[in-house]
């Protein structure tokens, strides 16, 4: 039996992990976060996925940060929580520590085989489907999996996996792709969350997208790009466009720095082996907010 229904519309913004200095987990400031996040109205939550270097984690690790981010979120806002491994058996394990601990929703993505199979990658869904009760928000990221799943696979999960409640779209072109799906889905349609830092955002929600799960520092403008109608939200887009492109480069060192210049980490230190933000990239992160956010606080919800 599946838990109770979580609407996956609007902004599900995916949390960076913080880490103090001695790279140790920083509870205290994924509360902040999660706090910060219900305050200013988003739809829910996700943790533990690329970007918030779940790779990087330990399982203990991972069970601790479950259980202080539903506890931070209190029942206010849903928790979707990523549990992908290259192993199914992994995957579910992963999964049940997840649900013990109150997750409101899985994030499960494919895995790369030396020998390519839609077969095998529906059976690891559907195993995952038929062990643990919690809606699954089905990841479509080739970039992150190196893995692409035809339309036809996507559609098959939908149809023939009652837990596939949501998919996170982000195989490329990211606006035809949504498109087709919204066309597609006629047996049985589930929202389409659109990730990739927002970058095609616009695109994505006029061809029908019904918001974002993303890790945009800005999870404010997202928001109100998923609530105007389209004229303003192109004048929305262009505006923090600068923004979106410019923290969407390769790594969390960017987005881990934005996140500590609004006071919801104290440190924006990254796991080894990534890479932390370079004096470079500093100065330029300033300068774009100055030009795009003027004299804004970027600690407070900011106004659109």
């Amino acid at each position: 039996m599946m838990s109770e229904p979580i609407d996956f519309q609007g902004v599900f913004p995916i949390l960076p992990t913080p880490f103090h200095e001695d790279e140790s987990v920083d509870h205290e400031s994924y509360a902040n976060m999660v706090r910060f996040m219900a305050a200013i109205g988003v739809s829910g939550v996700t943790i533990l996925g690329v970007l918030g270097e779940a790779n990087r984690l330990t399982d203990d690790e991972r069970r601790s940060i479950i259980e202080t981010v539903v506890d931070a979120a209190g029942g206010r806002i849903p928790v979707v929580v990523g549990t992908s491994h290259s192993g199914t058996r992994a995957t579910v394990a992963l999964s049940e520590m997840a649900a013990d601990r109150g997750a409101s929703a899985l994030m499960v993505t494919p895995h790369r085989e030396a020998v390519p199979s839609e077969a095998r990658i529906f059976e690891h869904f559907a195993t995952v489907n038929n062990d643990i009760g919690l809606p699954i928000v089905l990841q479509d990221h080739p970039g992150s999996t190196d893995v692409s799943m035809s339309l036809e696979l996507v559609l098959r999960m939908v149809d023939e996996l009652p837990n596939i409640a949501c998919i996170k779209q982000e195989a490329l072109p990211s606006p035809g792709r949504v498109a087709a799906l919204k066309t597609a889905m006629v047996n049985r349609n589930v929202p389409i969350l659109t990730g990739l830092g927002a970058l095609y955002g616009y695109f994505e929600l006029a061809a029908g997208a019904d918001g974002f799960m993303t890790g945009f520092a800005f999870p404010e403008v997202l928001m109100a790009l998923t609530a105007a109608e389209p004229d303003v939200r192109w004048d929305l887009y262009a505006r923090f466009l600068p923004l979106i492109v410019f923290e969407g480069q390769p790594g969390v060192a960017i987005r881990k720095q934005l996140f500590k210049m609004r006071g919801l980490m104290t440190s924006a230190t990254v796991r080894r082996p990534g890479a932390e933000i370079s004096a470079n990239a500093r100065l330029q992160l300033q300068d774009v907010l100055e030009r795009v956010l003027r004299d804004a606080d970027i600690t407070r919800q900011i106004s659109i």
